[in-house]
């Protein structure tokens, strides 16, 4: 086979350079699904029975956990499979605020789940309450935050909490202005980027 054909083969289609690979279009839905069903668990936590409040925080608490071990994932993938680049039409500015929109939201899928993993570890009866994952197995929790004097523990268990919050509230910010910028993409600029990361 002459060289030409062979380029002709190996060399990925313009439509697949244009799309993000098929592992991380599933992380990417699998991560933003089990994100908003997690806001609707933490939210709805209060306003439940007694009887069903340690039942959501539980899962609240494993869906965290996954969500960290998927981003994880998803950065690693990131690093080793180039994504596809933004229009060249798109100005400037608006490809950097989408490379800052994208650096945070990854760095927000590392601290919330993190921050919540240190709060619940900081929770004074966290040794007489094991954290089970879905119910399968127990989940350690992160040790030397587990084993401090017990007025520091509640100290960062309460910090540890309201940074959780805060996280949570820059998340909402950030996930409007995404899909924000996506729609406008899609209807205003008649330029999607939508179809980069649909199956």
């Amino acid at each position: 086979m002459n060289t030409h054909a062979e380029s002709i083969i190996n060399k990925p289609s313009a439509a697949a350079r244009s799309r993000y690979t098929r592992i991380a279009i599933m992380l990417h839905w699998l991560i933003a699904l089990l994100m908003i069903g997690n806001v609707v668990l933490g939210l709805s936590a209060d306003s439940l029975s007694d009887d069903w409040v340690r039942p959501v925080i539980d899962t609240h608490k494993s869906i965290g956990i996954t969500v960290l071990g998927l981003a994880l994932m998803r950065i690693l993938w990131r690093v080793s499979h180039k994504p596809p680049p933004l229009p060249q039409e798109f100005p400037s500015w608006e490809k950097i605020a989408a490379h800052v929109a994208h650096f945070l939201l990854y760095l927000l899928m590392i601290a919330l789940p993190l921050s919540g993993w240190l709060h619940d570890s900081a929770w004074k009866d966290a040794a007489t309450h094991p954290m089970h994952l879905f119910g399968l197995f127990q989940w350690p929790r992160i040790g030397f935050v587990m084993h401090l004097d017990p007025a520091l523990k509640e100290t960062l268990h309460d910090r540890f909490g309201a940074l959780h919050t805060w996280l949570g509230y820059a998340l909402y910010a950030l996930l409007a202005m995404h899909i924000g910028g996506a729609l406008k993409h899609q209807w205003i600029d008649r330029k999607s980027v939508l179809k980069r990361m649909v199956p």
